[in-house]
């Protein structure tokens, strides 16, 4: 294409290189085109004007130029709109890239912190080993010189004992030797205690070194190993109570925390309740200035396995002075009193506390415990407004609305899920900030306050009757 219009050009400019020669009366035009030159004889009359041929051919130059000119700024126009749309694809690629680099920095920072933490921790333990072996090498060469010298001993009360020697030395010796042996004794249990610290010490340095193994090959996963079963004590907790059992009169017992503290009591710990048409059952009361709520959920520790069955969910599980889920049944009940207030309180890993209050009811057995939430207020996004009208869920127990297999495995523990869910308080403890989206999801999170990617370290779940002006409004 420039090729074709530098030939133009060309051509034009040899048109236009044509001059025109006017002296006196006569007329002289030269030509020179490629070293030759033609001159007129002075009689020829040459005239002013170009010829019509030359114009002709000059013009179409011109158009052909200019037709040439814009499919050349039409081509270079896309072009430049081709490069602008690659910088706009370039641009979000960096700042995605910039996003997940901050990401990772983060990460980093928080793995740098648990690394130099553990690695403190894993000096003073190396030191205290030190000095205990160091001790126990002490102890074992007095024991040894002690043995020596109890042998020594025995020999010479040997030799005496056949010389017949006096019966009062050979008193004195016999309690000389057992105040030996008794201190050999305590110097054997003393070694045997250090043995046992000394072991103790070993296997939680070993512990250390496994979770600085961890690390190292970026697990950012960290959670407490899930508990043994809950003891028999603990689990009774849960059970209904008769009123022998109790030793009160049913009808005296208060209806929940609320009325317990209406009655006068200003002590939180645990009471016996008895809602309406129900057996009197045990309930953490959480007692304030001005009311009493009655907690249905705390969670501050790993100490409980929350990835429970439907008939522990329904029943009640954990430790009502730790972290325990009072029980669907129950929680039930007690809704079935009136117009109740739901109350979370949440705190994370940055020591920050945060709330959110709903208007609460909740339906029986019969339709797996649908929850009803409205009203809502707080510092928290609502992130139960996707939830009310749900079914409750659980492992074995499938009744979100998301009928894909896979689904089931973005979460843990039992909740009113929308779907894959969009909160969870009752999800896996993850003592370290978990890395990955699906571990992220198993965890205790309440979606969009903090983000999916970060983990609750304590929430609590309390209910209250609502007032009189709650009720209707």
């Amino acid at each position: 294409m420039m090729k074709k219009c530098f030939l133009l050009l060309l051509l034009a400019t040899a048109i236009a290189s044509i001059p025109l020669e006017t002296s006196g009366k006569a007329e002289y035009t030269t030509l020179s085109i490629r070293g030759f030159t033609t001159e007129p004889s002075p009689t020829e009359a040459k005239s002013r004007f170009a010829m019509l041929d030359d114009v002709r051919l000059l013009a179409n130059g011109l158009l052909q130029l200019g037709q040439s000119l814009r499919e050349f700024v039409h081509k270079t126009k896309a072009q430049i709109n081709d490069i602008f749309q690659k910088l706009n694809i370039f641009d979000r690629s960096f700042y995605q890239l910039s996003v997940v680099t901050s990401e990772i920095k983060e990460e980093e920072e928080e793995l740098k912190k648990t690394t130099n933490f553990l690695k403190t921790n894993n000096e003073e333990i190396r030191n205290l080993s030190l000095e205990i072996n160091s001790k126990i090498n002490n102890i074992v060469q007095e024991r040894m010189q002690l043995q020596s010298k109890v042998g020594s001993l025995e020999e010479r009360l040997q030799g005496l004992s056949q010389s017949l020697v006096p019966a009062d030395q050979l008193g004195e010796m016999v309690t000389l030797k057992e105040v030996i042996d008794a201190q050999e004794k305590t110097i054997t249990s003393l070694l045997n205690a250090v043995r046992e610290q000394h072991d103790q010490l070993d296997h939680q340095k070993a512990k250390i070194k496994n979770l600085e193994e961890k690390l190292n090959f970026d697990s950012f996963q960290d959670t407490v190993d899930k508990p043994m079963n809950s003891e028999l004590a603990a689990s009774d907790m849960f059970e209904y109570l008769t009123g022998n059992s109790t030793g009160l009169d049913t009808n005296d017992l208060p209806r929940d925390c609320s009325d317990l503290f209406n009655k006068g009591e200003a002590n939180s710990g645990i009471y016996v309740i008895k809602p309406n048409q129900t057996e009197p059952f045990n309930v953490y009361c959480e007692m304030g200035s001005d009311e009493g709520s009655t907690v249905i959920q705390h969670r501050v520790g790993g100490s409980v396995d929350f990835d429970q069955t439907w008939d522990k969910y329904e029943k009640g599980f954990g430790d009502l002075e730790k972290d325990y889920w009072l029980g669907l049944k129950k929680i039930h009940s007690l809704t079935q009193q009136g117009v109740y207030i739901l109350r979370i309180d949440m705190e994370d890993w940055k020591e920050e506390k945060h709330w959110a209050e709903y208007r609460f009811s909740l339906e029986g057995s019969s339709k797996d415990y649908v929850i009803h939430v409205s009203h809502f207020s707080g510092d928290l996004s609502d992130a139960m407004a996707n939830s009310t009208g749900m079914r409750f869920s659980t492992k074995d127990r499938n009744n979100h609305n998301n009928r894909n297999p896979n689904c089931a495995r973005n979460y843990t523990g039992g909740w009113w899920f929308n779907a894959c869910g969009d909160t969870n308080l009752n999800g896996k403890y993850m003592w370290l900030r978990a890395k990955g989206r699906s571990m992220r999801r198993k965890g205790i999170y309440w979606k969009p306050g903090t983000g999916p990617s970060y983990s609750l370290k304590a929430t609590k779940i309390t209910v209250r009757p609502a007032a009189t002006a709650e009720s209707f409004n």
